[in-house]
């Protein structure tokens, strides 16, 4: 029964894409089926097979080792504040990203990312019926992040036309940074980080191709990458650690904010209306929750992660979710982990619409007024990649 509910799910999810479609005669079938078929054969390769459980054993151990890595620095100026047996979120979770930070820039500048980027972007771009900027961009807003993705097609924005501009905000708003995927790691399972980075590609390509369909001229689809000024390796490196500290700096504010805000609303619910402002959302997401394949003694609980994350940051909701306070099947944990990894929620539209802006002026202002749109299309992506791992787990 659960598989069915799934099976209903998808159907639903590319329903919604399908009504919010800007010209539903252009949607092309044949690589839709193609990704969702892809899509299912990568999950069970990854989640079900002793192939992929070593592929997902060796991310986790090669990312352990990394934090451990960068738990030297961050234990050589934080050590003495932290108490006995006890974790620091700030110190563990997010002082690691400049660490992580310092490593993509050292591979961008020796051009193994460049060069990574465009390879596989070429080879999504048969696949996805897609252009070669569309799936460039969307391998390279996994590798260096949803803002810092436009710097690279600077040359190339302002000659996009509307619907490629949404395509590549899509991509950007549904898929993670690497350098916070280690960060997730120390609160998820590992197979469903892994899981969802890859799956989130595809859905990304699903979705923005049912909701924002069109046709690519193959002597305009060039892609042209902004290359930076020459830096010498010590600018560079000092510029990409700087990065990862204010990433972690932001990340920490608004996690202060949210979280205090999250708890101040569920108490000035509990005293009006004697229930709490999460468990509310909870039951408006509880239908999704059910659609996803969760099942409906566990919907109500799990809607209110999913709106956490939606109105929040996928942060505050990964912590709401290890909280030792939701019983949550193996099953249910799995399909969450996968939803939540993905920049899908209200504070993204403006950090895109601000990077964009920052480049073009009249291209952000074209972004900021589909970004409701892109939010739409963002949870979509996420719902269907949750959905895809139901049916495997």
């Amino acid at each position: 029964m659960p598989y069915v509910i799934s099976v209903v799910g998808i159907v639903v999810v590319l329903a919604l894409a399908w009504l919010a479609s800007s010209d539903r005669k252009k949607i092309k079938i044949k690589p839709i089926i193609t990704m969702l078929i892809l899509q299912i054969v990568l999950a069970i390769l990854l989640l079900n097979t002793s192939v992929g459980l070593f592929i997902i054993q060796g991310i986790a151990v090669g990312f352990e080792k990394l934090l451990s890595y960068a738990s030297e620095g961050i234990m050589f100026v934080f050590g003495g504040l932290e108490n006995t047996n006890e974790s620091s979120f700030f110190l563990n979770v997010l002082l690691p990203i400049v660490f992580m930070s310092a490593l993509i820039g050292i591979l961008q500048y020796i051009k193994v990312l460049p060069l990574f980027m465009r390879g596989v972007g070429t080879i999504l771009s048969k696949v996805n019926g897609m252009g070669k900027l569309e799936s460039y961009n969307a391998v390279a807003s996994l590798m260096v992040g949803q803002s810092e993705v436009f710097i690279t097609l600077k040359k190339q924005l302002g000659l996009l036309s509307n619907q490629r501009l949404y395509t590549l905000c899509a991509s950007a708003m549904s898929t993670v940074s690497m350098a916070i995927v280690g960060a997730y790691m120390t609160m998820l399972e590992p197979k469903y980080i892994v899981t969802a980075l890859v799956l989130n590609l595809f859905s990304g390509f699903i979705v923005a191709s049912m909701i924002n369909p069109y046709d690519v001229d193959p002597k305009q689809d060039i892609l042209e990458i902004e290359v930076k000024e020459k830096q010498s390796f010590f600018e560079m490196l000092g510029e990409y650690i700087l990065d990862g500290f204010k990433v972690a700096i932001i990340v920490g504010a608004m996690l202060i904010g949210f979280i205090g805000l999250m708890a101040a609303f569920n108490g000035v619910f509990e005293l009006i209306f004697g229930i709490s402002f999460q468990q509310i959302l909870g039951y408006v997401f509880a239908p999704l929750a059910f659609l996803m394949g969760i099942p409906f003694t566990e919907a109500a609980q799990a809607g209110s992660i999913m709106a956490t994350k939606l109105l929040t940051n996928e942060f505050v909701a990964m912590s709401e979710l290890t909280k030792s306070t939701f019983a949550f099947s193996d099953r249910t944990l799995g399909i969450l982990s996968v939803f939540l990894v993905s920049f899908a929620n209200f504070s993204s539209i403006g950090i895109i619409v601000g990077a964009v802006k920052g480049l073009n002026e009249k291209q952000g202002n074209a972004v900021a007024r589909f970004g409701l749109k892109l939010l739409y299309g963002a949870t979509l992506v996420s719902m269907l990649s949750a959905i895809i791992v139901s049916l495997i787990i």
